[in-house]
């Protein structure tokens, strides 16, 4: 059986699903048609309901648990790894959380998308900021060279980049999210049809729970697939991308993940940023 699998070119999802895209691992049967795309494309894609698994961003998964369930492997959850608000203008670093909200509203705000977590936690910490521009999460450096945004929230490999573009750090979102909540941060997870019979489900829990532990032995054997998709980025930023959201989480939530990803959908509801959803949101 084929199935399709949405997943991002970047380090900790290329290094996550070699494995068991690659035949490295028992695969059950199973085979996958395999797109890639940065994760808000794929979120939208999700809303058409075209991938059989893919990747979100818990943000988008709030509005599309109708249509697809969490699965226990492949998750990008963690301390230290939350989104940074960052800007081109040392001004704003004068500035703690209370005093910039209150400019906030005024300020051109780039975001890598409206469902991605970084728009949530930038929603959560300054509920006024409303002058947002959706940009490719790799757009919005450049952009800030360019003056065409004041502030922008950073993902991925761009915590890596930023200051040696000179850059500055504003507000590091997922620190303010810990101490909100002592929880780790859920960014991202892998999502599979609700539809789809449940042996099927539980088969491709299990294949991406082996993929993970597999790479997680041999962490180099997918180096030409994950270095073939990660750009101009060198095998150091590769791999500190990999250790930073590649962790236990992502081999299985477990139940302090599980909480944490609870605890997201608990806040996002009380601050009206999601809808209420009666699904259990795991499978």
């Amino acid at each position: 059986m084929k199935l399709t699998l949405g997943f991002s070119p970047c380090p900790n999802d290329t290094f996550i699903f070699d494995a068991m895209i690659h035949q490295k691992i028992d695969t059950e049967g199973l085979s996958f048609e395999v797109t890639y795309e940065d994760v808000e494309t794929l979120n939208q894609k999700a809303f058409s309901a075209e991938l059989d698994i893919t990747k979100l961003s818990y943000h988008a998964y709030a509005y599309l648990t109708d249509n697809y369930v969490l699965l226990d492997s492949g998750s990008a959850l963690g301390f230290g790894v939350g989104p940074l608000l960052i800007c081109n203008n040392p001004e704003y670093l004068q500035e703690g959380i209370e005093s910039l909200a209150s400019r906030i509203k005024g300020l051109r705000l780039g975001i890598p998308g409206k469902y991605t977590t970084a728009n949530f936690l930038l929603s959560l910490a300054f509920p006024e900021a409303g002058n947002k521009i959706e940009l490719k999460f790799s757009d919005i450096e450049p952009a800030l060279l360019n003056n065409r945004i004041d502030l922008g929230v950073i993902i991925h490999e761009n915590r890596f980049t930023y200051e040696d573009k000179g850059l500055l750090k504003v507000v590091d979102l997922g620190e303010y999210w810990e101490k909100l909540t002592a929880s780790p941060i859920p960014l991202g997870g892998i999502m599979i049809r609700r539809k789809l019979p449940e042996e099927i489900k539980q088969k491709v829990n299990r294949i991406i729970k082996r993929s993970v532990q597999f790479a997680i032995k041999n962490p180099l054997s997918g180096l030409n697939f994950i270095r073939s998709h990660a750009q101009e980025m060198s095998t150091e930023v590769m791999y500190k991308h990999i250790e930073l959201y590649v962790n236990k989480y992502s081999v299985d939530l477990g139940d302090e993940g599980r909480r944490a990803v609870n605890i997201f959908f608990e806040e996002a509801l009380k601050k009206g940023i999601i809808p209420k959803t009666n699904q259990n949101l795991f499978l």
